[in-house]
């Protein structure tokens, strides 16, 4: 008797999104991540970098700065280098608008946004700084300068989903409602997007992503829950796309910017760096992503082979990584 697999049917699907004047479609899957013999998967997940508004300076982390050297400072010329770099789609971060730090307006995101624009012809993210006034003020104003052009623009939130979820409407753009870490909200974030006439296929969930050791685990729980209400109970509140904003998480920690002479025994750092950001966006994937945002190069190229793997067959390589060195503790 022939091996049969056992198989799920599944009653619901992840909405297809467009992004981009480029129109490059997000989810649209029918299974659980790499159950391809239950369901279809008609769109590979999307890898994005995440570049700043500003020059980050001199507490930027070390392998980053290397890998961007000569365009930090430069909003279209570090996108520039993503795209060449492989990146699908560029997530510009308006950090100088940080009321912390230059508390930049909404003329110099417009100015910002217009030069990444200029540079590259790939969908392209516009995400604040998780402030509800100062994200109303920039986001408002790029969703309307640049009305009709598709933009991503987040994060939306249950505090600002009004004025960002409205202008984004307006004007022809997706936005990402950012939830933390939890299912019902989610879906109550979702539903006041719709309820406010948002089209569910222009939503990304955006469940707020911890890093690798701060939080992953309860992410990709969360995730895994989204998924399976979504495909199994045909919840139409939560079949959008997931985005992870991963790189942030992992380029911010203490193990990822440790110089490698101070802490010998965990190997080298640009190594470290980018395989603590592979390592989670493997998972991501597995819990069912259709976006990661990263931050370095060398993790985007190790995902793409890995997610190449996945959908056509063939090896995961490591050209380019230096040797990590093994060193014994006594």
């Amino acid at each position: 008797m022939a091996f049969q697999i056992n198989t799920v049917k599944y009653s619901g699907k992840i909405n297809v999104t467009p992004v981009g004047a480029q129109k490059i479609n997000l989810g649209g899957q029918t299974a659980f991540p790499f159950y391809d013999f239950e369901g279809t998967f008609p769109n590979k997940p999307k890898l994005a970098i995440q570049i700043w508004d500003m020059d980050p300076g001199e507490g930027f982390s070390v392998p980053l700065a290397k890998a961007f050297e000569g365009v930090l400072g430069d909003p279209g010329a570090w996108a520039k280098k993503a795209v060449e770099y492989g990146a699908d789609i560029v997530c510009l971060t308006l950090k100088s608008s940080d009321p912390n730090d230059q508390n930049t307006g909404a003329a110099e995101a417009i100015a910002a946004t217009q030069k990444v624009l200029d540079a590259v012809d790939v969908p392209v993210i516009v995400f604040g700084v998780d402030n509800k006034d100062k994200d109303v003020e920039t986001l408002s104003a790029v969703c309307e300068k640049f009305a009709g052009k598709n933009l991503i623009v987040g994060p939306v939130t249950d505090k600002n989903y009004k004025q960002i979820g409205a202008q984004a409407l307006a004007y022809g753009h997706a936005v990402i409602a950012r939830s933390p870490i939890d299912v019902n909200l989610a879906k109550q974030l979702n539903i006041l997007l719709m309820d406010l006439g948002t089209k569910p296929e222009n939503i990304l969930i955006d469940p707020n992503t911890g890093g690798l050791g701060y939080g992953m685990e309860y992410c990709y729980s969360v995730m895994e829950r989204l998924q399976a209400a979504a495909l199994l109970q045909a919840d139409d509140k939560l079949q959008q796309p997931i985005i992870n904003m991963l790189g942030e998480e992992i380029w911010k920690t203490k193990e990822a910017n440790q110089p490698t002479a101070a802490v010998p025994t965990l190997g080298d750092q640009t190594c470290r760096g980018v395989l603590m950001e592979v390592t989670e966006a493997v998972s991501l994937m597995a819990a069912g992503t259709s976006l990661l945002v990263l931050s370095h190069p060398a993790s985007l190229k190790l995902v793409r082979e890995y997610i190449d793997l996945w959908t056509d067959g063939g090896p995961v390589k490591d050209d380019g990584l230096p040797e990590v060195p093994i060193t014994p503790i006594n």
